[in-house]
């Protein structure tokens, strides 16, 4: 017989009383569930870790930009170039500051009545066993301006190379909008393609079956296959220029090996203002060449200035001293002079008149180059704008044109149906559709592209 006992009551072993202690025994099918659950758990985050790794990194407009900026070799080269003509500035400034130098002088002799042999030179005979240390100075007073105009050409050039730094990065960063919309541009056809070849393939089977059960000819699964490979075509060119404008985007971001990336969309920007004259002064002001080739002109002025002043004379300060520690007894012990030196010249072949037209002539040249591409700026900043807003018409008109293709084709598939028309005028009407949305796919991302150029001729392309 058994008998239940309580939590309280005991149990006798021999002497020793036990308080008998129940425990809950789990449950096999909870613990089974616990353990299905925890292993679904874990295989779900296990699939979306890989679908994570498989997604193409994501990449926005401002990203790329940054990472090309960053990257591309062009760019460093247009940099490395701007922060060596700044040391040139220095090297022309370095003019206006004391030269110091030290110099240390041995000279020993075999006899007394050394003398000095036929150098061709104005010498004392004399020389004396010395040894000498000492420290010469050299400070330049005036050149009449030609240090100062060699400094003024020296830092407006590096102005000109920040600028044509300047110049390369919105270059880079049109290359990459350009690379970028024809990507997005590829992308928008494919996704055309794989929708037109997912009607098409219905469409196939239903003719198919139809003309099985002869209630359609031959002639029209004949023509729906046609179609279907069609639109594997255009996927086929869709994907490849959509690689190509991958590749492009990686080589401009400093990416050796080509990447895809999952692009985001840009918003669609309002239409353009129809002043163009706003454009033009703006690019005449803003654009980087521009500013570049003046800084070149107005460097070629001020060193033609400094080439007319070589032919001015040069004043300098000069001192010398130092100390005799091994000496001839008529030398004294330590020695220290100053003057001044007064550097004239006087005849030179030509030569000065010479430099100083040249550098004249190339400063008119400068000039010139500079007019014929303030003029060539003006034109392209025109024809920038007129294909801007040319692109914006145009788009609302591929809108309508879509929309418009769109409700003939939901009638031609209506007429077909009821047998009311042929296979011909189905597959016309689909082609149009098809080519409404491609026309206004290019039309979307040609007007962004041609706003991109435009701020690039107007140099506010940042």
């Amino acid at each position: 017989m058994t008998s239940l006992l309580s939590r309280n009551d005991s149990v006798q072993f021999g002497e020793h009383t036990r308080p008998r202690v129940f425990q809950r025994v789990p449950s096999p099918v909870g613990s089974r569930f616990k353990v299905q659950s925890f292993l679904s758990f874990a295989i779900v985050l296990l699939v979306l870790d890989l679908r994570a790794q498989d997604q193409p990194p994501s990449l926005t407009l401002s990203q790329a930009h940054e990472t090309a900026l960053k990257n591309h070799p062009r760019i460093s080269v247009a940099d490395l170039r701007a922060l060596a003509a700044r040391q040139v500035t220095r090297e022309a400034r370095s003019g206006f500051f004391p030269t110091v130098y030290s110099s240390v002088v041995a000279v020993g002799t075999a006899r007394e009545n050394t003398r000095l042999a036929a150098s061709g030179g104005l010498n004392n005979p004399n020389i004396f066993e010395r040894n000498a240390e000492g420290l010469m100075l050299s400070q330049l007073i005036t050149d009449f301006g030609r240090t100062a105009n060699l400094t003024g050409s020296a830092k407006l050039r590096a102005q000109a190379e920040e600028n044509n730094a300047q110049a390369t990065r919105e270059q880079i960063l049109l290359e990459v909008d350009a690379a970028y919309y024809q990507a997005l541009q590829a992308k928008a056809v494919a996704r055309v393609a794989n929708q037109t070849i997912a009607t098409r393939q219905s469409f196939l089977d239903q003719v198919t079956a139809l003309a099985t059960n002869k209630l359609r000819s031959e002639l029209d699964v004949s023509f729906a296959r046609v179609n279907l490979e069609e639109s594997k075509l255009l996927l086929s060119k869709a994907q490849n220029d959509q690689e190509a404008a991958f590749s492009a985007l990686s080589a401009l971001m400093g990416v050796r090996e080509s990447k895809t990336y999952r692009l985001a969309e840009e918003p669609l920007p309002p239409d353009v203002s129809t002043n163009a004259s706003g454009f033009v002064e703006q690019a005449l002001q803003m654009r980087p060449d521009l500013l570049r080739l003046r800084n070149e002109r107005d460097a070629s002025l001020r060193f033609a200035k400094a080439e007319r002043a070589a032919r001015y004379p040069t004043i300098a300060a000069v001192g010398s001293a130092g100390v005799i520690p091994v000496r001839d007894p008529q030398l004294p012990e330590n020695y220290a002079a100053a003057g001044l030196t007064l550097n004239l010249p006087l005849f030179a072949g030509g030569l000065y008149a010479a430099r100083q037209k040249e550098a004249e002539l190339r400063a008119k040249a400068v000039d010139e180059s500079l007019r014929d591409a303030e003029n060539n700026a003006i034109r392209d900043v025109r024809i920038a704008w007129l294909n801007a807003r040319n692109a914006y018409d145009r788009l609302s008109i591929t809108s309508q044109l879509l929309e418009n293709a769109k409700r003939s084709f939901g009638l031609a598939q209506a007429r077909y149906a009821n047998g009311a028309s042929s296979i011909v005028e189905l597959n016309q009407a689909q082609l149009n559709e098809i080519s409404a949305e491609i026309e206004y796919a290019n039309t979307k991302y040609e007007y962004l592209l041609r706003l991109s150029a435009l701020n690039f001729q107007t140099g506010s392309l940042h």
